[in-house]
């Protein structure tokens, strides 16, 4: 595939940056270079511009700054399957969130941490987060995230061999799914729930 043509007009004299990029700090220069290197599953380069980042977050005290750099750093732990650093960095994440008050970051966060300790077979401990993640969700009448939800939640009993509690899971998100007239939904969800019954 041919990449475009780049426009006379954006060329400019190396080391030389846009005004827009020199708005950005260094620390975001290497935060955004991070992001990227995770994207593409460069995860050994990504954690190499991340610290560089946190470092300089923690010069500025950009505790925003701090928290984002921490979270993508526990996405490179986790795509190199270090489930232990991951969790080091999601929770430095989490206390600098909830200084901040700030719950959506919270709830992304539990999802990642429920990634770690699925990595790590503490399946109990990462059940306790979905059921609060659940919880959460139920109360913001989120059916959407309450399905998400029950699905991971299924998964994990499947991971810790526990297939009648699975079964009831898809039972439950059949239920959602009935509700809201999603039929066919509703009978893929029961149809996995029998096959685990069934012992398939």
């Amino acid at each position: 595939m041919s990449t475009p043509i780049q426009s006379i007009k954006t060329i400019k004299p190396a080391g030389q940056l846009s005004d827009q990029e020199q708005e950005k700090s260094q620390a975001q220069l290497d935060y955004e270079e991070g992001r990227g290197y995770i994207e593409r599953g460069e995860a050994a380069l990504a954690a190499v511009a991340l610290h560089n980042a946190l470092q300089g977050f923690e010069e500025e005290n950009n505790s925003q700054g701090m928290a984002n750099a921490l979270n993508q750093l526990g996405h490179a732990c986790l795509q190199r399957k270090e489930y232990e650093k991951a969790h080091i960095h999601y929770q430095r994440a989490w206390e600098i969130c909830e200084k901040l008050n700030d719950p959506m970051s919270l709830t992304a966060l539990s999802k990642q941490l429920v990634e770690v300790h699925r990595g790590l077979k503490e399946y109990r401990k990462a059940l306790e987060i979905c059921f609060d993640i659940l919880d959460t969700y139920q109360k913001n009448n989120d059916p959407q995230g309450t399905v998400d939800i029950l699905d991971i939640i299924a998964e994990i009993y499947l991971d810790a061999g526990d297939r009648d509690k699975a079964a009831d899971t898809y039972k439950t998100a059949a239920s959602i799914h009935r509700n809201y007239k999603h039929q066919k939904i509703a009978e893929s969800y029961l149809q996995k729930a029998a096959e685990l019954s069934s012992g398939k």
